[in-house]
């Protein structure tokens, strides 16, 4: 028998998995992930383009959190205008192939999911 990432009678935040969705979960964490593994350095505004829909104040805090979880680099140039670039560390980029994989999950799923849809 398969041994589980959610054994019964503990609590999601005290597993493995559940530690790892608190890292990566919410609306865009993801998102900027992606973007950052895509393009290696960012700035905070070439990321809100890219997003779109996400509010300054989400992004800064999506931002600082993956900064705290050692997902996320900050490099602050002292400079006027202030510059900062956002790339992913190593332990970011580790997480990388787990998205991939979210990624192609979605395309074999998606069409045949649409298509049960239609029927």
């Amino acid at each position: 028998m398969r041994e589980t990432c959610v054994p019964t009678g503990v609590e999601l935040k005290n597993t493995s998995f559940g530690y790892t969705l608190s890292v990566i979960g919410g609306k865009y964490k993801m998102i900027i992930m992606y973007w950052l593994s895509e393009n290696e350095v960012m700035r905070f505004n070439e990321l809100k383009s890219c997003i779109g829909t996400i509010p300054f104040k989400t992004l800064s805090t999506m931002l600082k959190d993956l900064e705290t979880d050692g997902l996320i680099i900050r490099k602050e140039f002292p400079q006027i205008p202030p510059k900062v670039e956002y790339s992913l560390s190593e332990r970011g980029l580790s997480i990388i192939p787990v998205l991939n994989m979210m990624c192609e999950w979605g395309e074999r799923n998606r069409l045949s999911a649409l298509e049960a849809l239609q029927r």
